[in-house]
């Protein structure tokens, strides 16, 4: 199932890739195990420090060898000096894969990342060592991966030494991404598009986009989103799917960097247990994340602190018992005890916010409610008992429809759920499904058997697959 070039350009057995979460939460073990078992694991950069991505590249690259693997490049729209140190970073430890997510335009690192090193080999092909598989829920932006660098860019790296003309002419031949995620209603970062029509339109845009460019670099486009039952796996197939990326169901398995806690809390998810709340890193920009709404109540108060952020020009300019609310309540300390906390860690990170904020007390609002919001999604990966109810969970409906199938079954319990054993059932069961549909359409009656998809044990898999 997939799409065999794919396959093949990543080194891959399997067109299955487990989707970076924020925080370290998709971890090195997870990625490694993806790599081991021949899918792709991306590891989840976003948040973290780069001393921090730094020590998990080089465990990766230790332990996973020439093996698959890869590293997210998060938009950082509030921090570009943080995207620019990410990717001086994946340059410099020759990081040759990433996921970029969460863009709504391109940017200077994520292209410089993406030319560094081009060339013509000797048979006079263009080879670009630096891959990117973006995440992309909007056509506008995902017209821009399937498109070559826009001349501003390459005209930026020229002046700052980072291409010469000759590279710059290379690029103009070949797209930003060759392979591109169509990112349906998803965990964290998403527009809530439908993936049956969502993705039909991705298609449509890579078919007109490969019409225009080099016919050399086939284009391709995989699907994300709502991907949690061998239903769903054999639906992004048939639908022409390059490969399948799973997120939300990934958070609790046993390779998750995260807190036993959250993962109990993801076990009990249903369909309906998910909301929407404001982004912390484009809070200001009214962005937001798909999170948990059963057990926490981090969607309400990130809302709450929104609307004082919208409304007010000064938190001194709140109500003081509104004021009271957010000290006694989601603080749990004074506003300016926030705000020292606050701008000690911007002193280290980007110094110019801490300069801006003591000049606009608004901005200096947003990034104390940034802090919380910031830190709320610490809290859950950490376990922190006093701020269960502040919890940040990234889940998409997917952790419903997946608890929904395994209920019953050896992977209920979250310390049974392994990466690699539901990746497989969801293939094996796509699989099935989609050659039953062979028969069906054949005129073959297919009687009914009631446990058919259910999640075997890893060792059984493939003997019940055969048997049936």
């Amino acid at each position: 199932m997939g799409d065999a070039g794919f396959r093949s350009d990543h080194g891959l057995r399997l067109a299955y890739i487990c989707g970076a979460m924020a925080n370290g939460i998709t971890s090195t073990a997870m990625v490694e195990a993806a790599g081991r078992a021949g899918m792709i694991g991306f590891f989840g950069a976003g948040g973290l420090s780069i001393d921090q991505i730094e020590t998990a590249i080089d465990t990766l690259q230790a332990n996973l060898g020439a093996r698959p693997y890869g590293f997210n490049l998060i938009h950082s729209p509030n921090d570009m000096a943080l995207e620019q140190k990410t990717v001086d970073l994946y340059i410099a430890k020759k990081v040759r894969l990433v996921s970029a997510s969460a863009y709504l335009d391109l940017t200077t690192p994520l292209v410089e990342y993406r030319l560094h090193g081009i060339h013509r080999d000797a048979n006079g092909r263009i080879i670009c060592p630096n891959r990117i598989i973006a995440k992309v829920s909007r056509e506008e932006v995902a017209r821009k991966f399937f498109s070559p660098p826009a001349h501003k860019y390459l005209q930026r790296l020229i002046q700052e030494g980072k291409i010469n003309a000759e590279q710059a002419e290379l690029a103009r031949q070949i797209p930003v991404a060759q392979d591109l995620t169509a990112e349906a209603d998803s965990g964290g970062h998403t527009d809530n598009r439908p993936a049956l029509c969502l993705f039909p339109t991705m298609k449509a845009l890579r078919d007109e986009m490969a019409a225009q460019f080099n016919a050399d670099i086939p284009l391709r486009v995989g699907l994300a989103g709502g991907i949690a039952t061998p239903e769903s796996a054999a639906a992004a197939f048939a639908m022409g799917a390059a490969w399948i990326l799973t997120g939300s169901i990934n958070q609790s398995c046993v390779e998750a960097d995260t807190s036993t806690l959250v993962k109990k809390m993801l076990t009990e998810a249903r369909q309906a247990d998910i909301t929407m709340a404001p982004a912390a890193d484009m809070f200001e920009m009214g962005v937001k994340v798909q999170v948990l709404k059963r057990g926490t109540m981090f969607s309400m108060r990130g809302a709450k602190l929104y609307d004082l952020y919208r409304t007010y020009e000064d938190f001194a300019d709140i109500p003081e018992s509104q004021r009271k609310l957010v000290e006694n309540s989601f603080l749990k300390c004074t506003f300016e005890e926030e705000w020292a906390n606050t701008r000690a860690f911007f002193m280290r990170r980007d110094p110019v916010q801490v300069e801006r904020a003591e000049k606009d007390p608004k901005h200096k609002m947003a990034l104390v409610f940034r802090s919380y919001l910031g830190r709320a999604s610490l809290w859950a990966k950490t376990g922190a008992a006093d701020r269960a109810i502040d919890y940040q969970i990234w889940c998409g409906p997917a952790m419903g429809a997946f608890n929904e199938w395994v209920k019953g079954s050896h992977l209920e319990p979250p310390e049974n759920r392994n990466t690699v054993d539901i990746a497989m059932n969801l293939l094996y069961g796509a699989a099935l499904i989609m050659r039953l549909n062979h028969l069906r359409n054949q005129g073959v009656p297919i009687p009914a058997m009631p446990g058919l998809l259910a999640p075997a044990k890893k060792d059984q898999i493939r003997h019940f697959f055969l048997e049936v």
